[in-house]
């Protein structure tokens, strides 16, 4: 006998699926391995987690280019992308917006880092950043804005949930270099 659901009731499996990112979220932790990723970047290029085997990778996740708080947050992170390299670490922007919005976003504002993109939403919800949010009683699926710092050995060192942009780049430089 099939199951009825009630009128404004979600079943089961909606609403463990719907769970299932911030569940990801919870449960990655420092010292754990980093999930494995091949994604399409900007240029055109693939990038996955293996590029960056026995270096430092500082990967953040941003929820749309060419917004206020992403753009600062990329053009930070670009800014001190030098320091970053003199600390052994590479930096890779991922959000859901298609390669061709990442090859504007980094031309317009000349960004010196790797950006990638996960339409698809696999890495986003292994990572767990790709969770219910609400903006003006309105809910909606989308990238909680976070960074790992994942070190040589691919395993993550440090994460910052929930990020804010102002000083954020020059927090995560700090934990770069002390790694």
């Amino acid at each position: 006998m099939a199951r009825k659901t009630l009128p404004g009731k979600r079943p089961a499996a909606k609403k463990a699926a719907k769970n299932s990112a911030r569940s990801a979220a919870e449960t990655l932790a420092p010292g754990m391995k980093a999930p494995p990723f091949s994604l399409p970047r900007d240029g055109g290029a693939t990038v996955s987690l293996a590029d960056f085997a026995g270096h430092k990778l500082v990967l953040y996740f941003y929820p749309r280019a060419d917004t206020s708080g992403c753009t600062k947050e990329a053009m930070d992170f670009s800014r001190l992308e030098g320091a970053f390299a003199r600390a052994g670490a590479s930096i890779l922007g991922v959000s859901a917006d298609p390669v061709p919005a990442q090859d504007k976003f980094k031309a317009k504002y000349k960004l010196a880092i790797a950006l990638a993109s996960d339409e698809q939403h696999r890495m986003l919800e292994a990572y767990g950043v790709w969770q219910q949010k609400s903006l003006y009683g309105r809910k909606f699926m989308g990238i909680v804005r976070t960074t790992f710092l994942i070190g040589p050995d691919q395993r993550i060192a440090q994460m910052w949930p929930k990020v804010t942009v102002a000083g954020h780049a020059e927090e995560v430089l700090a934990a770069a270099k002390a790694l």
